[in-house]
């Protein structure tokens, strides 16, 4: 999020998975400056740590181990759906490009079908109307990579949700590497790289998701607000308002 309008500074939201909390803000995220907020807690906190869900975004793995010995860090779940929602968009642009080559016939076929898909082939199947339904098999008939693509994406996600061990999460995540391969590289590699970080989520089912619904209070907060200029000054009125929410409110 940025704290000051029209300026596109990210800040690095750190929550409590157990309380739901926001326990700090950081200016950048730069590893120094996270480094330097943790370091706040103290290292009985830190040493104490048992779990940190993360993003991808970064090389934030190494300073947590460094500096939460005894935790294991989870790769969030969503972000990694989000990283193959993004290739298989990706992969139905470039089918748009790529139909300025084909007979006026096929290409017409083609870019119809693509044409308005994008929230069709994101979306959840089992959440779609008929009439997405309907507009999802044209793209399939038309674009045979496409297609697959979003049957894996499926696949993807029916993995997590059905996968309720270690063991099992781990061989159906396997397979599921090697079919798509051919389809997702980039997001295949990148697993690999996360493998073991990834599928702790099928032992802990832990997930940041909760970090979404504090961003938007932090937004919230910042409009009411009236914009912060100052990081501490707003970081302080932030952890107010989850901490002591009442005491607020009188």
């Amino acid at each position: 999020m940025s704290l000051v309008k029209r300026q596109g500074k990210f800040r690095v939201v750190l929550v409590d998975l157990s309380t739901h909390k926001l326990i700090g803000l950081v200016a950048e995220r730069k590893q120094e400056a996270i480094k330097e907020k943790m370091l706040e807690w103290g290292e009985k906190v830190l040493n104490q740590s048992e779990e940190v869900s993360m993003d991808m975004t970064g090389n934030y793995k190494s300073l947590v181990k460094k500096l939460c010995p005894n935790a294991d860090v989870t790769v969030d779940r969503f972000h990694v759906t989000k990283m193959i929602h993004e290739e298989l968009n990706q992969a139905r642009i470039e089918q748009k490009k790529a139909a300025s080559s084909l007979k006026a016939k096929e290409k017409a076929k083609l870019l119809d079908s693509l044409k308005g898909s994008k929230y069709t082939l994101l979306k959840a199947e089992n959440n779609l109307s008929d009439k997405d339904k309907v507009k999802l098999k044209q793209v399939k008939d038309a674009s045979l990579r496409v297609g697959a693509m979003h049957t894996l994406k499926e696949d993807f996600h029916s993995l997590f949700e059905k996968s309720n061990n270690l063991g099992g999460g781990i061989l159906e995540l396997t397979d599921w590497l090697k079919k798509a391969q051919p389809y997702y590289q980039k997001s295949v590699e990148k697993i690999k790289r996360w493998l073991g970080e990834i599928v702790g989520y099928f032992e802990s089912r832990t997930t940041n998701g909760i970090v979404e619904g504090i961003n938007t209070k932090l937004k919230l907060l910042k409009r009411c607000g009236f914009g912060f200029r100052n990081l501490k000054n707003f970081e302080i009125r932030a952890l107010l308002f989850w901490h002591f929410p009442k005491k607020l409110a009188q």
